[in-house]
Order: structure tokens, then C-alpha cells, then sequence
């Protein structure tokens, strides 16, 4: 197999187990907490400090691997990872869990900026978007697959396997990784810039993990807001920290390129809504509709199925449409099919359920490959590590907030009806007003330039037919 082929799959790999990781113990939370003596409710401090380790530790991904080399710095993130998976498996209190979930997340958050910044500085333009698929397609079906996955392992095994299959994997992408992934690193060797990597990891991290348990009722909502609004003013800070700044943690500087402006903003309205689904369906399907954590996760394995079959059509569409005709009008197709959960009943025919959900993941990592892909259309290639950092943040804070996002309409629409218990009632209007914020990014994408990243699709321009010469 080439090089252009497996490194896109050794990097998709690694991508596919952190993703999947961050979700895989939702629906093992009862039976670790009662291996380790601790209750379920306090055990979803493991998922959020996950979520808090990742932010804080993406913005010093760019500077770390420019100055220490990709392929070392990747192979160490798979490494401190699976570090952070035994100890997950060895656990035997909250305490040594919870510290061994933020090793996890200082590797994961190393892995997807670096991963990306391999593929864009060792791919040709031209070829990137059938590489990008790799990179888009784990961060799709990880959070899919993962409550099903723990679900099955959880029943039919032991928990501790959801951890310790990490082992392997990681062991043999690190193999992989030391063979085929070239080992670049930045032109020059730049200072790095401490107190913008404390004020941005502290600011991103209070916001991603506030808004990660907002509407969850893990926190008093004095904490949840304190979070929050802390979170924004260290944020603050660092805007005014960077203006000062000769080569800050995360360059904003980047939001000049109207191509990265596009697909960070655009990318940000898109995922703030389709954020929401892998928390509202499963939700909706176990809550609403009486069925087991395995039988819901069979029904959104339907998203991974049309995601994988996306995978050998995206170049062939991008190089026909271009990315603006694409991003514009598959916001609102995905949008659209994002709604469709809205009509779900339980006298909905699961085949019904299935096939929609797997065309709207066909469409859905269409638009998720276009954005990735032609964030890096205009970024020079000393500032790719940068750039790969600041996607992730982004990309990282409109999770967070697509989550509290569902979970906030839901329980809205719970308050309006007069509380009690969760029906299949109180989803729908979460559905439709997830899908319209993610529709509303079609008015971003619209002000790119036609031919924008017009050399990554390679799209061959139509020929211009001279004018006729006047006869001497």
C-alpha cells in the first residue's frame, strides 16, 4: 500500500480510538461504579474532565510537533493514551479513574491536531480530500458506535476490556506510525507561548467543560455558570494577550483566510447543531421509546453505515460541485435530514429509521469532509500547525456546546409541559432547533468565492472559447 494511502489510515486509526473512547463508557457508567464503590452520577466526573483535559492540552499540539517533530510527538500521544487506558482498567477508585481519564485526554488531545497536520503537510492539495475522508469518518462513527460498543462489551465481557483493547491498537499504531509517518517539524524554532497556553486552555476548557454539563444536573448551576463566565474572561484575556504577542498559543490571525474563516466559523454554526444528535437520539430512542442501550445503538449504527459509504464518492462530488456549491447546499440538506428525527415515533418502522439516518450520515460526512478539507485551502505551510490547533478547538467547543445545546431545549420543553418524568413528547422541538442552527450555516459557506479551494478539488476549468477574429 502507498504511503498516501496508509498514512491517512494509520492517522485514522488512532482518531477512531480517542474518538470512540470519549464515548464508549456512557452506557458502562453503572457497572464501573460499582466495581470501583463509587455511584454513576459521581462516575460522570470521568467523562468531563476528559472533555476538559482535551481542551486544554489541543492548543500547545501545533507547537509541540513543530518544534519536536510530528511522528515523535504522534507516536508519544498514542503512547500516553494507552498509559491513560491501562490505568482506566487498573482503577479501583474514582480518584485513580478520574486522573487516569485526563491522561487519556492530554494523548487524545496530541493526536487529532497532529494527525491533521501529518495528512496537510504530506499530502498534495489535489489528494487531500480523499485523505481528509479518513480523518472525518472516525470522528463521525466514534460517537456512534461508542455507547453500542461499551454496551455489548459491558454486557457480554467486562468493562475493563473497553480500555484494554486500546492496548493493541495503540501499540501497533506506534509501529505503524515509527515506519510510515515522515517526521516533520516547523522551518524555525519559535518560542512558546506559556501564558497564552494557561489563558487559552483555562478559557476553553472552563467553557467546553461548563457547557458539557450544562442541563445534565451534574453540577449546581452557581458552579455550571461560574464555569462559564470564567471560562469567556480568561478567553478575554488571551484575545488581549495575542494582540501583544509575536507567536501566540493559537494564531487568530488565521481568521484573515477567508477559506479557514469559512470552515472554522461555518464549521462551528454546522457542528453546534449536529452536535446535539449522538446525545439526543440514543436519549430519545432509550427514554421515549422504551428500547435497551444495544437496540438504540443498533438503530444510529445507521449514521457510521452512511458515513463509510460517502467515503469513495467525496472527491468525485467536490471535484464536480466545487466547495461552495457543496457546503451551502449540504448544510441544508443535513440540516434537513437532522429534522426528520423530529417525526420519529414508536410506530415509526425501524427499516424507516434506519435508512434515513444512514442517508443523512451519507451527507453529513460530506459536508463534515469539505469542511476539514478546505480549512487548510490558503494556510501556508509553516502555519499548518497552527491551523490544525485551532480547528481542533473549535471543533472541540462546538461539541460541548451542541450538547448543551439539545439538552437545554429539552428540558425546556419538559418545564413548558409542567415537568414530571421525559416523554417522547419533549424531543422534537429539541430536533428542530438543532437543525435550524445548523442550516443557519449555509449563509456562511454562501460568502466564499466560487473557486475557493479550487486547487484541492482540482477541478479543471471549463475552456474559454476565443473571440473570432475579424477577417483581414
Amino acid at each position: 500500500m502507498p504511503r498516501e494511502r496508509i498514512v491517512p489510515l494509520i492517522i485514522a486509526v488512532a482518531l477512531f480510538m480517542e474518538n470512540m473512547d470519549s464515548t464508549v463508557i456512557a452506557t458502562s457508567l453503572p457497572a464501573i461504579a460499582t466495581d470501583i464503590g463509587t455511584n454513576p452520577l459521581a462516575l460522570k466526573l470521568a467523562i468531563t474532565t476528559y472533555l476538559l483535559s482535551l481542551a486544554i492540552f489541543i492548543p500547545a499540539s501545533g507547537w509541540t510537533a513543530d518544534r519536536f517533530g510530528a511522528r515523535k510527538v504522534f507516536c508519544g500521544a498514542i503512547a500516553v493514551f494507552v498509559i491513560g487506558s491501562i490505568g482506566c482498567a487498573l482503577s479501583g477508585s474514582l480518584t485513580d479513574f478520574v486522573i487516569a481519564r485526563i491522561v487519556q485526554g492530554m494523548g487524545g488531545a496530541m493526536m487529532t491536531p497532529v494527525g491533521r497536520m501529518v495528512l496537510v503537510r504530506t499530502i498534495e492539495k489535489r489528494d487531500l480530500i480523499g485523505a481528509m475522508v479518513w480523518v472525518t469518518t472516525p470522528a463521525l462513527m466514534g460517537p456512534v458506535l461508542g455507547p453500542p460498543v461499551g454496551g455489548f462489551i459491558t454486557t457480554y465481557a467486562s468493562w475493563h476490556w473497553i480500555f484494554i483493547i486500546n492496548v493493541p491498537m495503540g501499540l501497533l499504531g506506534i509501529l505503524l506510525a515509527m515506519r510510515f509517518v515522515p517526521d516533520i517539524r516547523g522551518e524555525k524554532r519559535e518560542r512558546f507561548d506559556v501564558v497564552g497556553m494557561v489563558l487559552a486552555g483555562l478559557g476553553i476548557g472552563g467553557v467546553a467543560f461548563g457547557l458539557s454539563v450544562l442541563g445534565l444536573n451534574f453540577l449546581p448551576w452557581v458552579v455550571v455558570a461560574a464555569l462559564i463566565v470564567g471560562g469567556i474572561c480568561f478567553i478575554a484575556a488571551y484575545l488581549v494577550h495575542a494582540r501583544h504577542t509575536e507567536n501566540p498559543a493559537l494564531d487568530l490571525t488565521l481568521f484573515r483566510l477567508p477559506t479557514f474563516f469559512a470552515s472554522v466559523t461555518g464549521g462551528f454554526v454546522f457542528r453546534l447543531g449536529l452536535g446535539a444528535l449522538p446525545f439526543l437520539l440514543p436519549l430519545m430512542l432509550q427514554v421515549g421509546f422504551g428500547m435497551t442501550p444495544f437496540q438504540s445503538g443498533l438503530i444510529t449504527f445507521a449514521t457510521a453505515l452512511g458515513s463509510l459509504s460517502m467515503k469513495g464518492a467525496v472527491t468525485t462530488i467536490v471535484r464536480r460541485l466545487g466547495f461552495r456549491t457543496i457546503l451551502v447546499a449540504n448544510a441544508v440538506i443535513s440540516s434537513a435530514f437532522l429534522a426528520v428525527c423530529a417525526v420519529f415515533t414508536q410506530t415509526t418502522p425501524i427499516v424507516v429509521m434506519f435508512m434515513l439516518l444512514m442517508i443523512g450520515g451519507f451527507f453529513r460526512s460530506l459536508q463534515f469532509t469539505s469542511i476539514n478539507t478546505i480549512a487548510y485551502a490558503e494556510v501556508e505551510p509553516n502555519r499548518v500547525g497552527r491551523a490544525t490547533a485551532l480547528v481542533s478547538v473549535g471543533q472541540q467547543l462546538a461539541i460541548s456546546s451542541g450538547v448543551a445545546l439539545g439538552a437545554l431545549v429539552v428540558e425546556l420543553t419538559l418545564h413548558y409541559r409542567g415537568g414530571g418524568p421525559l416523554q417522547a413528547a419533549d424531543f422534537p422541538p429539541a430536533f428542530l432547533a438543532v437543525a435550524l442552527i445548523s442550516c443557519f450555516s449555509a449563509l456562511i459557506f454562501a460568502r466564499l468565492a466560487p473557486n475557493a479551494g479550487e486547487e484541492m478539488a482540482a477541478r479543471v476549468p471549463v475552456p474559454v472559447e476565443p473571440p473570432d477574429r475579424p477577417a483581414s
